[in-house]
């Protein structure tokens, strides 16, 4: 997560990034009843995130890009919730989570920016 400093206008990379960081943080977690389903959603939050951003910036329309990127925030607030249902039931993740939570908070913000200034254009 070094690099992130490095390409925090490139958010194509970013959100790339963050869904490969929740890949890797989540095949660190012990494969239980409890985490199976919770890795599950992270996964697929997780990764929407950069996968709807790629739609948005291949958008045919503004309606079309501004649909995209507010899926991108709410995917990315959705990834927020699941690391703290996974730091409920691992707390040893914590330090981890805390990291992937405050870049996916950064994206939120990024995203509320990107939803406002395309609203005020009209």
């Amino acid at each position: 997560m070094s690099n992130i400093k490095d390409q925090k206008y490139d958010l194509e990379e970013r959100t790339a990034k963050l869904g490969e960081d929740i890949i890797d943080f989540a095949k660190n977690l012990t494969k239980n009843v409890i985490n199976v389903p919770l890795i599950s959603q992270i996964i697929r939050s997780g990764t929407s995130v950069g996968a709807n951003y790629m739609e948005a910036d291949a958008a045919e329309s503004k309606k079309d890009f501004n649909h995209k990127i507010a899926i991108c925030k709410k995917e990315a607030k959705e990834t927020k919730h699941w690391l703290r249902m996974i730091v409920k039931a691992n707390s040893d993740q914590q330090k981890e989570a805390r990291i992937l939570w405050k870049e996916t908070q950064e994206l939120v913000l990024i995203f509320s920016a990107i939803i406002r200034s395309s609203h005020n254009k009209k």
